[in-house]
């Protein structure tokens, strides 16, 4: 199991209109879902701000078993980016295995 203090970054978000990125992600953690592309499931379209005030979000879980950077349904990159694909907001860090 993950240390929390070992749990990757998200070194960057540039979804907008997520309500969890204001300069940032402020979640306190995040998940990368099993849909079609590596999509983050935490992502909330809406123009009210939540999370912590500060950008510091970690990946809590990755329900991607097929990346590279997954062992255990935990990620194991050292940070991660998250930017827009479609109208989703996805994990650009995912490698297919």
């Amino acid at each position: 199991m993950t240390q929390m203090l070992e749990m990757p970054r998200v070194q960057t978000c540039t979804v907008s209109e997520c309500g969890y990125n204001h300069d940032g992600c402020t979640a306190f953690a995040i998940t990368i879902g099993t849909r079609l592309s590596a999509e983050c499931d935490t992502y909330v379209d809406s123009a009210d701000k939540g999370g912590m005030g500060k950008a510091l979000a970690q990946v809590g879980a990755c329900k991607r078993a097929d990346c590279t950077h997954n062992t255990d349904l935990e990620c194991h990159a050292p940070a991660i980016v998250v930017g827009q694909s479609g109208d989703k907001a996805d994990c650009l860090t995912y490698e297919k295995r």
